[in-house]
């Protein structure tokens, strides 16, 4: 049996989710970073109501809920203590859209859990070190997966993405963004533009439902036909699909007047060489390198706190997150590091160091 393994069953360990001085569950909202482009958040104040009125206590850091158009008073209504970042940093629970960094981390209490979106923090060493360190359970919301299978954290930051992608568009096109003036939409007499799509999965089909639905020609281009089908049947007959050939692939790059990229069923890169055919004026983004979710950061808090208030109802019945842990398969697929244990194999794969599974690990607790 693993030496982690082992050491854990030999380790008396106890329950970091309860504040037994308080007797609650404390949950710290800590703001984003100054430094980064990051806006999205994870609560609005309506939905911290909810978890208070649950049982939890709530603590923001002063100013977070600024990217959402919240003030410190819309929290404060619904029972959140505002306070700093320090003191929110120590809660059992901390929640953040982005991982926080290695120096946050060491300020957590130790054998606390974070809870976030998967993240280039995650790969760095200082990072996974300090998590270790602390003994700290983190879970990735975004590998997590519902009671009926599904990704639902994952699918909501997709599709939101997806829409807004198209959102970016028209503004790119539009005399505001610097574009030549046109819409998506074509009116008596004038063709709609073209929206050439690569790729499958949630924010593909997202923004490929927007398009149609702003009146724009769209075609998707993947190398699976089963999932070109599929893609038919969610957005509509309307939906022009093609299967990868160099031919159409060109035909369709030089005429389009937006291109989004995406992963594709197999690997599969859109050629350098076909952006010299493209219009000067076409809008192009890749959802590898770009998140337009985050210029609608209030539209992503309200719809994941209806999931985020469900999770934490479930994990208040189930007598906290360990509990949770324990007993749902679809949060466990989430956990990075438990306890002093990395579980990820992928970060594990990246750093060059061990991984453990997580699973393997909470039955030889049981």
């Amino acid at each position: 049996m693993d030496e982690k393994i082992i050491e854990l069953l030999e380790t008396e360990l106890k329950p970091c989710d309860l504040d037994d001085s308080e007797g609650g569950t404390t949950v710290g909202l800590p703001a984003n970073y100054a430094d980064t482009e990051e806006t999205r958040f994870l609560i609005t104040p309506e939905a911290c109501g909810m978890l208070t009125s649950s049982g939890l206590k709530l603590v923001m850091e002063a100013g977070a809920g600024v990217d959402i158009s919240f003030s410190d008073a819309a929290y404060a209504e619904y029972g959140v203590t505002i306070t700093t970042r320090d003191e929110a940093l120590k809660c059992d629970i901390v929640l953040s859209f982005a991982p926080i960094n290695a120096d946050d981390v060491a300020k957590m209490k130790r054998g606390a859990t974070l809870l976030c979106m998967m993240g280039d923090e995650l790969f760095k060493a200082d990072t996974v070190k300090a998590l270790l360190d602390n003994h700290i359970t983190l879970g990735c919301l975004d590998n997590m997966y519902s009671l009926n299978n599904e990704p639902v954290f994952a699918d909501i930051i997709n599709e939101i993405d997806g829409r807004a992608a198209i959102m970016y568009a028209q503004d790119h096109l539009s005399f505001l963004g610097g574009g030549k003036g046109v819409l998506l939409a074509g009116v008596a007499g004038i063709n709609p533009c073209e929206v050439l799509l690569i790729g499958r999965g949630t924010q593909i089909h997202a923004a490929a439902s927007a398009a149609l639905a702003a009146g724009a020609i769209v075609t998707l281009i993947n190398n699976d036909v089963s999932d070109l089908a599929y893609a038919k049947r969610i957005c509509g007959p309307n939906l022009i699909t093609l299967a990868v050939h160099p031919r159409v692939l060109y035909n369709k790059a030089k005429t389009a007047d937006v291109l989004i990229i995406g992963e594709t069923t197999r690997p599969f890169e859109f050629p350098n060489k076909l952006t010299r055919v493209m219009k000067d004026t076409a809008f192009m983004l890749n959802f590898n390198n770009s998140h337009p979710s985050v210029s609608v950061p209030r539209t992503v808090a309200m719809a994941l706190s209806n999931v985020l208030i469900n999770f934490m109802q479930e994990m208040i019945v189930k007598n906290g997150f360990e509990g949770m842990l324990l007993s749902t398969d679809g949060v466990q697929n989430g956990i990075v590091t438990y306890r002093g244990c990395l579980c990820d194999k992928l970060i594990g794969s990246f750093l060059s160091l061990p991984s453990v599974d997580i699973k393997m690990m909470l039955a030889a607790k049981n």
